[in-house]
């Protein structure tokens, strides 16, 4: 396996690397344009708290550089070959992946963080209600507690 992995390296050494041409003017108009429109789209968002300042950071960082990437066609040629991709189209679809996949990273942290805080309201709450509930009993009657009432449509914590 190693032997392998040390012949394909070797022979990726020795072959020549393709000649990288920048992206066709078509091609080039579409990633900006989409760009353009991404990055209006995430601030006419923000400006109607649609989306969060704190979530956009990410769609504008990416929109921007989408441009740059699109406009600099040395910069994105240098990309790709030092990426080692044959294709600076294919850099821009490894940008996307490289973006998505940060996404949905940044999303799960903030999922778990939510779990967590939202259990531990949960747990907060239902103390609560026990407290409130046996200060109740504790005015009223001293033998009876009162029952308990749940409003519809409202869940209850075990």
């Amino acid at each position: 396996m190693i032997g392998a992995l040390a012949a394909f390296a070797a022979s990726a050494a020795s072959a020549p690397a393709p000649e990288l041409q920048p992206l066709p003017g078509r091609q080039q108009a579409v990633a900006i344009g989409l760009a353009a429109a991404v990055l209006l789209l995430v601030i006419e968002l923000v400006r109607r708290r649609k989306l969060r300042e704190e979530y956009s950071w990410l769609w504008v960082s990416t929109a921007l550089l989408l441009i740059v990437l699109a406009i600099d066609q040395d910069l994105l040629v240098w990309l790709s070959g030092w990426i080692g991709v044959a294709s600076p189209v294919s850099t821009l679809f490894f940008g996307a992946s490289v973006f998505l996949l940060a996404l949905v990273l940044q999303f799960s942290v903030r999922l778990s963080r939510l779990t967590h805080r939202h259990r531990t309201l949960a747990q907060r709450l239902a103390l609560l209600e026990d407290e409130v509930q046996r200060l109740r009993a504790g005015a009223g009657q001293a033998g009876a507690a009162p029952p308990r009432r749940t409003e519809p449509g409202r869940d209850e914590v075990a």
